[in-house]
């Protein structure tokens, strides 16, 4: 089987793509494969002994079967939790897409499975002329698009997946995240969903009250797995 890399973008922050990427970690390990995660810029990291660490990293870190170290899984770790280039700013620290590309290079095709995630949503910016999107046009791997089930989702899902095939990238399919326990008309939402985003739906990951990486890797469709992984 050929190794592959996906990109978790999001279609807003705080749509759930660390446990979406944490579940399909977990799918895949299920599957006999190894696998590998990279969340190469994360803001809002804590001070530790050993360092700045994300909590987001450290879940991926988890739940993957290659032996990575925080600094290979989170290589760049900003402080504030706010957005990066902003506290990159703070912290006199330099973004670039070639360097994060760089980063993300260096962990590749270690494992049969990896995924790389994404911060914030598609056009969260590095610099002045940069965004998070110019890692993957570098990289050229494959979106898996984590869309947060609220109002207004269907218009973020659409707008992001445009940018995604204005720049020129393929999405692998997409998950739909039922963040909000009071969502009106939810299955009229993901059904207007699933009629305009044209990739595989892997899978429903509905609103669970413990939202463990094991509850959500059992919500994905098994046979849009499958061809995810072949």
């Amino acid at each position: 089987m050929a190794r592959k890399t996906f990109f978790i973008a999001g279609t807003d922050t705080d749509v759930g793509k660390t446990l979406i990427a944490a579940g399909l970690l977990i799918a895949a390990k299920s599957r006999g494969l190894t696998t590998a995660a990279l969340k190469p810029l994360a803001a809002g990291c804590e001070k530790t002994d050993v360092g700045l660490r994300n909590a987001d990293a450290l879940l991926l870190q988890s739940v993957i079967t290659e032996p990575l170290t925080y600094e290979q899984v989170n290589p760049i770790a900003l402080e504030a939790a706010i957005a990066p280039h902003i506290a990159a700013q703070q912290e006199k620290r330099i973004l670039s897409a070639d360097r994060i590309a760089g980063f993300c290079r260096g962990s590749l095709n270690q494992a049969d499975f990896t995924l790389i995630e994404g911060a914030g949503g598609w056009r969260v910016p590095l610099n002045p002329q940069e965004t998070l999107a110019d890692v993957v046009k570098i990289l050229r791997v494959p979106v898996i698009l984590v869309v947060g089930v609220r109002l207004g989702c269907i218009n973020h899902a659409l707008l992001t997946l445009e940018a995604i095939r204005n720049d020129g990238l393929q999405v692998a399919g997409w998950i739909a995240n039922c963040i909000d326990a009071n969502m009106p008309v939810l299955e009229e939402n993901i059904a207007s969903l699933a009629a305009r985003i044209p990739a595989p739906c892997i899978g429903v990951v509905p609103w669970l009250d413990e939202v463990v990486p094991d509850a959500v890797a059992s919500a994905f469709d098994p046979q849009s797995l499958a061809q995810l992984f072949q």
